[in-house]
């Protein structure tokens, strides 16, 4: 489980937790609610690039398809695949078991660009 005051949000819901220069990158339990029940997940290969603030993944629930956006740029160095094969994890447990990624950043400069959760918390009002 990762700890809501020890990530960083963008303002498209997604979550990084940051270990030294690797963040695990999930949604956050409020875009899975808006999203509601999730049924497709698409996640990049492992070795892509990604690119701050660009989609790089896929999020389908029984009424709309989502982008992930990357919460930081660098390397895909690991998905999650067991939300591709249950997609429900990322709405049972989206600071858990439905994480999505992690990247190895390319600048690790860009975490703060992203907001802390009590910040990310004011914007859902």
């Amino acid at each position: 489980m990762f700890d809501e005051l020890e990530c960083r949000f963008a303002k498209s819901h997604e979550w990084a937790h940051p270990d030294g220069d690797v963040v695990t990158a999930g949604i956050s339990d409020h875009a899975q609610s808006e999203i509601s029940d999730i049924v497709f997940v698409e996640l990049p290969k492992v070795g892509a690039t990604v690119e701050q603030g660009q989609a790089c993944a896929v999020i389908e629930s029984v009424k709309a398809a989502a982008d992930f956006i990357a919460p930081v740029s660098g390397e895909v160095i690991e998905v999650n695949d067991a939300i591709v094969d249950d997609p429900a994890l990322v709405n049972q447990s989206p600071h858990g078991d439905g994480w999505f990624m992690k990247i190895q950043m390319s600048n690790p400069a860009e975490l703060d660009r992203l907001m802390d959760f009590e910040a990310y918390s004011a914007t859902l009002g």
